[in-house]
């Protein structure tokens, strides 16, 4: 066991110092709980519990590579806590994206959009790739007003990790229900 993890990291959790609407990172620095950098953690905080709760739902190898994508979304969070990384997100992304072809390949094409639901584990990928798409979406807010964030490739592998749930949720389903547009209301009658 090495020193880092012998040591406590979290040894209070009650601290009471964002009680006046500030939390702090761990560049040392204090934000304003709606700051876009503390949105873009609480947003991959909520992204990686969706997964874990997709992983309860799936077997133990589904779980397993469910497990290392949330261990990631944990370096994505440290890299908007302190503004450094020693990951590759581009090949990350590239790693998730080979995954994702592998499992559509499998899939029967889509003539529509597919409804969220199909069993109780595809709905639970859906919820979890929207949430991942919301943390997608935090990023790039972060990363407009931070360079270290914008120069990584962390946003693209969110976009991939959503792509990847979706596939997940179509391989997962019990039964597709796809959406059936009403007819265009200007169209001809």
């Amino acid at each position: 066991m090495n020193e880092r993890s012998r040591r406590n990291r979290i040894d209070r959790v009650t601290t009471r110092g964002g009680d006046a609407g500030e939390t702090s990172l761990a560049d040392g620095r204090r934000y304003s709980k709606h700051h876009p950098r503390i949105e873009l953690v609480g947003a991959l905080d909520e992204a990686t519990s969706f997964i874990g709760l997709l992983a309860e739902e799936t077997d133990s190898p589904t779980a397993a590579r469910l497990r290392t994508l949330q261990s990631r979304l944990f370096d994505l969070g440290a890299l908007a806590a302190t503004g450094r990384t020693g990951a590759d997100w581009s090949e990350l992304a590239k790693d998730v994206e080979r995954d994702t072809t592998a499992l559509n390949e499998r899939l029967e094409p889509l003539r529509e959009f597919v409804l969220p639901g199909g069993g109780r584990a595809a709905a639970t990928a859906h919820v979890a790739r929207t949430v991942v798409r919301r943390a997608e979406r935090a990023w790039w807010r972060a990363a407009a007003d931070a360079g270290e964030l914008a120069d990584t490739d962390g946003g693209v592998f969110l976009n991939r990790l959503a792509d990847y749930l979706f596939v997940w949720a179509r391989t997962l389903a019990r039964n597709e229900v796809l959406w059936e547009p009403l007819d265009d209301p200007g169209g001809p009658d």
